[in-house]
């Protein structure tokens, strides 16, 4: 990632907890908690990573836990370790063997 997009991202270390809403244009990198809603670009969610609300993004990769409301335009990422829990709509979704999806899925 270069200098000028790290600017316009963000970083939730673990043992955060982060309540409200955040709109990154670039990423956004949680390891820790984000309890509201959540746009970006990009959103990683590390493995100790928890949201909970409305995330919206182009991509999206899960290692941790993300619930409730979830858009993905172009590709979700469930890794083995990854818990999505809610209305799912996604552009492409790929799900590693171990990864948990449950909830309403859609296709755009």
């Amino acid at each position: 990632m270069s200098e000028g997009s790290k600017d316009k991202s963000i970083f939730i270390g673990a043992g955060v907890v982060f309540k409200g809403s955040i709109n990154a244009p670039n990423q956004a990198i949680i390891s820790g908690t984000v309890e509201g809603d959540l746009v970006a670009k990009d959103v990683l969610i590390g493995a100790a990573g928890v949201v909970t609300g409305t995330t919206e993004a182009d991509f999206i990769d899960v290692k941790g836990e993300l619930n409730q409301s979830i858009t993905s335009k172009n590709v979700l990422i469930v890794r083995n370790t990854g818990k999505v829990t809610g209305d799912v709509t996604y552009g492409e979704i790929e799900i590693e063997r171990g990864g948990k999806v449950k909830g309403s899925m859609k296709q755009v």
